[in-house]
């Protein structure tokens, strides 16, 4: 599932269904995105890391994790910050 508007940054945020600090993850970064007088254009996907072997032996521990271009911007908790960084 893609969620966002095209810019040519994507993210991608590791999950698993039953993790609570995945659905925060999934929350906060919902909510940086949408938030009102911010121009924020990208797009994010979300990925079950116990539905890709690779990511399971990347992240099994760190969820959630949030990536762009394959590169670490947050794990655990959202980091508004790090991610605006990111993104400039």
């Amino acid at each position: 599932m893609s969620v966002g508007v095209a810019s040519g940054k994507h993210l991608v945020l590791v999950t698993r269904s039953w993790c609570h600090l995945c659905d925060d993850m999934h929350a906060a970064l919902e909510a940086f995105r949408r938030e009102p007088g911010k121009e924020r254009s990208f797009t994010y996907e979300l990925q079950d890391v116990d539905a890709d072997e690779k990511l399971l032996a990347l992240y099994d521990e760190d969820v959630p994790a949030l990536l762009l271009q394959g590169q670490l911007i947050c794990k655990w908790h959202f980091d508004p910050l790090a991610l605006e960084r990111a993104l400039a």
